[in-house]
Formats: structure tokens, C-alpha cells, sequence
């Protein structure tokens, strides 16, 4: 089973988008695929129809189980997408409180990597949207993950936001002494204006080495996607948007193949 994260420190950028297409794609593919919303906002429970205000049980669950001593049971917090080969667990707004409550308390940190290891045999791939603060959240899905994405729209103020994200990530690294590969990924693209090109030409310089050589455009399907609660790959699996996605998915596959450092020790 490999797991991708997805997470930026700045909103807007495309990784709510990003999760729900490589997942829809994975599932387009054959593939069995999770899309775990550890974000309190719960921006990707929303877009398949569930409210976090209301949910019974969330992730959240699995955090107040913990803190009791109880076993996990993360397939009591599966919940079908309409999407066949693809399933959710969703967020709870409560999620926002766990810092507070139980982020000084032993073992929070590891409570995502337990869960899906006891899910193992379900999935093959497993999508991670990360919450845009660091916190026992951010801290659960790096330690969960095998790579972390980090989407960022060709801005200007975007690349100030990922300059934030990249040095969160050296104090996990730091703290944890784990490293967790990651790969920024350039999204929002529009070719026809000067700045988004200029903005795509100052990433390549800064992060050569971490940067996706491919971009993901502006498509405007993916609003209409959003609206109908699927993924675009799902109803316009010949668009522009996902065929980068497309792209950037054979990437991510060729990377699964080479081990992560913790898998050779």
C-alpha cells in the first residue's frame, strides 16, 4: 500500500483538487484507493456530500480511541465516494480541537500510520489532504506517508507560502529524523499570462530538484466536477486537467518503485 500526502500552508491552492483527482484516477485505473481527510475545514468530506458538523464518526473517532486505550477500528470510518474502487474517511470539525486536547499525550502522532496499517489488505493507494497548520495532524500524515505532495499555484504569493511549507517540513524532518520525500507540484497554470510563466520559471530555479517537471492547468471542469460531488476523472476523463493529473500519477508510480529510506531499514 503506498500513501501520497497532499499539504500547503496556504489555501487555494489546489490541494483539495489534487487528492480528490489522483484518488479518481487511481480508481479509474482499476486501482483501490482511500482518500483520508485529516483537514478540519473537511473541504473533501464536503465534496462527496458529507457535512463535518454532523458526522457520527470521523477521524476523529480514531483519535478519541486512542486517547482511552481502546484498539483503533478504522473500518468503522470507511464511507463510500459513489465512486466504485474508491472510499473516504471523513473529518470531523472536532478535529480542530485535538491539538488542545490531546496533542501533548503519547502516541498521537502515530494513531494515522496504525490505522492504515490495519487496513493494508483494502487498499492499494491511500490519499492523504492535510490540514494547512502544523500540528498532531500535519504530524500523523508525514509519518504516514511515503510522499508528500505540495501543490502550489504559480503566483507570487503562493511561492512565499511554500517557502513557509518547506521550512515546516525541515523541522519535522529535524525533530522526527525521518525524512519524507516530497515533490511540489505546480498547479493553476495559465500559460497566457506573463506572470503565471515567470512564477513557473522562479520555482524551477529555486527547487530543481523537488519540483514536478509537468504543471497542472487551469480547467474550469474541475468546478464542475466539485459541484457534482465526483472527481473529474470520473466525467471528463479526456480533460485537460486530468490528463495532467494523468501525468503527474505515471510520476508518483515511478517513484513508488524505487524504496523510501525507511523501507530499507
Amino acid at each position: 500500500m503506498r500513501v501520497w500526502a497532499v499539504a500547503n500552508q496556504k489555501g487555494g491552492v489546489g490541494k483539495t483538487t489534487t487528492a480528490v483527482t489522483l484518488a479518481g484516477t487511481l480508481a479509474r485505473r482499476g486501482k483501490s484507493a482511500l482518500l483520508v481527510d485529516m483537514d478540519p475545514h473537511g473541504s473533501l468530506s464536503a465534496y462527496f456530500g458529507y457535512d463535518p458538523d454532523t458526522l457520527e464518526r470521523s477521524i476523529y473517532s480514531l483519535f478519541q480511541q486512542e486517547s482511552i486505550g481502546h484498539d483503533l477500528e478504522p473500518e468503522a470510518v470507511l464511507r463510500s465516494t459513489g465512486v466504485e474502487g474508491l472510499q473516504l474517511m471523513p473529518a470531523s470539525t472536532a478535529l480542530a480541537t485535538l491539538d488542545r486536547q490531546l496533542g501533548a499525550q503519547e502516541g498521537m502522532g502515530l494513531v494515522m500510520d496504525r490505522s492504515l496499517r490495519q487496513l493494508e489488505g483494502m487498499f492499494e493507494y491511500v490519499v492523504i489532504d492535510c490540514p494547512p497548520v502544523l500540528g498532531v495532524l500535519m504530524v500523523n500524515a508525514l509519518a504516514a506517508c511515503h510522499r508528500l505532495l505540495v501543490p502550489v499555484q504559480t503566483e507570487y504569493l503562493a511561492r512565499k507560502g511554500l517557502e513557509r511549507m518547506v521550512h515546516t517540513l525541515d523541522l519535522i524532518q529535524r525533530a522526527s529524523r525521518r525524512p519524507v520525500p516530497y515533490t511540489i507540484v505546480p498547479t493553476l497554470f495559465d500559460r497566457r499570462t506573463r506572470a503565471a510563466r515567470d512564477s513557473l520559471d522562479v520555482l524551477r530555479e529555486a527547487y530543481p530538484e523537488t519540483l514536478w517537471d509537468g504543471v497542472i492547468p487551469v480547467d474550469n471542469r474541475f468546478r464542475e466536477a466539485s459541484k457534482r460531488g465526483l472527481p473529474l476523472s470520473s466525467i471528463a476523463p479526456s480533460s485537460r486537467g486530468v490528463r495532467a493529473y494523468d501525468g503527474l500519477l505515471e510520476f508518483l508510480m515511478r517513484q513508488s518503485d524505487t524504496p523510501t529510506p525507511q523501507e530499507e531499514t
